[in-house]
């Protein structure tokens, strides 16, 4: 069974098989997912627990690096990769609370998500979303909305938050960074986490369910060693390469790690030189 996306031209929206951005979304108690997303995510809960507390430990993290990114750094752009469904205290309602003038563009290969971004594009014109994959740099930085948006003499704030382990091996993730980079200025920012595990039972069996479960809309969940190739030959910030909670924690409920650390979120946030 399909159901018509919001608008015309978005697409269809095929609700029998599970997406990643509306399971985030169910993770973050949103409204924006169907039966078959939330079944995946009672199934995926059962083997690996906690998965809700780490989308949600990620949202933080997300509005966390925005907020020190625009207030510290003074970075006015931001490209979000694999943006997934608009929930609450988006990208860019974080960056224009430190300066109104602020620019966004949301990427996301989910027709629902650009459905939802047009009732974006009414309310905030320095917002836009672009259905496209996110391995696909040059539709995305050719298209309209960036040119639009996002002036390539300033630094440009590059998110890739929670959306690496979707990009399998063979279509060469990091690859996939760098030719975003190579299409930013000097004084650009990488920010870049992925699910990670010590435990390869655990990597193996989530990326099996996921794969399955989306009908191969996924790559892999991998190891910490692994992050570190994204930020080859870029200055990474204090406090490096770490698990989300102990980026820059400022508060006590930032840095709370999980009592159960089977996998984790991983990463950090790098300067173009």
């Amino acid at each position: 069974m399909r159901e018509e996306a919001t608008g015309d031209g978005i697409g269809e929206v095929d609700i029998t098989v599970p997406s990643v951005a509306r399971m985030y979304d169910h993770y973050l108690g949103g409204k924006d997912n169907y039966a078959v997303d939330r079944e995946a995510v009672a199934a995926l809960d059962e083997v690996v627990p906690r998965t809700r507390a780490l989308a949600r430990n990620n949202r933080r993290f997300l509005q966390r690096v925005v907020r020190i990114l625009a207030e510290d750094y003074g970075i006015r752009q931001f490209v979000d990769h694999g943006s997934g469904l608009p929930t609450q205290d988006n990208v860019h309602q974080v960056a224009q609370r430190t300066d109104p003038a602020a620019r966004v563009v949301y990427i996301d290969s989910d027709p629902i998500v650009l459905a939802h971004g047009r009732a974006l594009l009414e309310e905030n014109a320095n917002t836009a979303v672009i259905q496209a994959d996110m391995r696909d740099t040059e539709a995305i930085f050719d298209s309209p909305e960036v040119c639009r948006l996002i002036d390539m003499s300033e630094p440009v704030a590059l998110l890739f938050i929670s959306v690496m382990h979707c990009i399998p091996d063979d279509s060469d993730p990091a690859a996939v960074v760098r030719r975003a980079l190579e299409r930013v200025p000097s004084g650009s920012f990488v920010v870049l986490n992925q699910l990670v595990s010590h435990e390869k039972e655990t990597r193996d069996f989530v990326t099996d369910f996921m794969n399955s479960s989306t009908n191969g809309n996924w790559g892999r969940v991998r190891e910490p060693q692994d992050v570190e190739p994204y930020f080859a030959d870029l200055e990474v910030l204090e406090p490096g390469l770490v698990e989300i909670n102990d980026w820059r924690p400022d508060s006590d409920l930032d840095a709370r790690r999980l009592e159960d650390e089977t996998w984790f979120e991983y990463g950090g946030v790098a300067r173009k030189p």
